[in-house]
């Protein structure tokens, strides 16, 4: 997606309709939660940054959070093609928002866990996550996709092995989806309180994008790769 950013545009409204954009500002010390209803041009001046190049970078990050796809073509395309996908549309942006969103977790619980018991829990809920799908892809990489793309030349002796390698992915699956599974029902299918601050509801609104991308992520290989190897 490539749009025109205003320089009138408030820092708190990009935000709130692209999350990730909160990377951005927070790398040009623009405050984006308490200080952010500001312009974007007035932000820019208050920190001296450039505002060609800051407008710039909100549109790389704003591109890549809506992605124009259709899941259904992978129906009808190969293994190889549908493996490279996954790891660089889901793996990688992955693993940066794993990392990204890390400190925003941890603030918010630390900030406000003792009036909010509930995001200690999210807290836990989330780097229990943040483990369970790094070593999950990690190991999709590392073993199970290159024993796919094996099979992909018959005859092949080690079916039985990706089958078994499958199963166990799926249970994976199904774990990290308990886990977005609670994280929606403590938090209220993600609706921050009356009092949240920002970066409260920059977390909140970060962990259901998170979800969102799991579960397409999950429905590529549950549904359309997995099963031309173990039907």
């Amino acid at each position: 997606m490539t749009m025109q950013l205003s320089e009138d545009r408030l820092v708190k409204d990009l935000v709130n309709d692209f999350p990730k954009t909160s990377d951005v500002f927070k790398r040009h010390r623009i405050d984006f939660c308490c200080g952010g209803n500001i312009s974007l041009i007035r932000a820019a001046a208050e920190q001296s940054a450039d505002m060609e190049v800051l407008i710039k970078e909100l549109n790389e990050v704003i591109q890549k959070e809506n992605p124009k796809e259709d899941i259904q073509v992978w129906t009808k395309s190969s293994s190889v093609d549908i493996i490279e996908y996954v790891i660089n549309q889901y793996h990688r942006p992955l693993e940066e928002e794993l990392s990204q969103l890390s400190p925003y977790v941890t603030k918010v619980a630390r900030v406000h866990g003792a009036g909010h018991e509930e995001l200690l829990r999210v807290h836990e809920l989330f780097f229990e996550l943040k483990r369970e799908l790094l070593e999950h892809t990690a190991k999709e990489e590392e073993s199970v996709f290159p024993l796919l793309l094996k099979l992909e030349d018959p005859p092949a002796d080690n079916r039985e092995e990706i089958i078994s390698y499958i199963q166990e992915l799926e249970k994976e699956h199904d774990h990290a989806g308990a886990i977005l599974k609670e994280l929606r029902e403590i938090t209220s299918d993600f609706v921050p309180p009356s009092d949240a601050c920002g970066s409260y509801r920059l977390v909140y609104k970060r962990l259901e994008d998170l979800e969102g991308q799991t579960f397409m992520h999950v429905h590529l290989e549950n549904n359309i790769l997995f099963p031309r190897y173990i039907n």
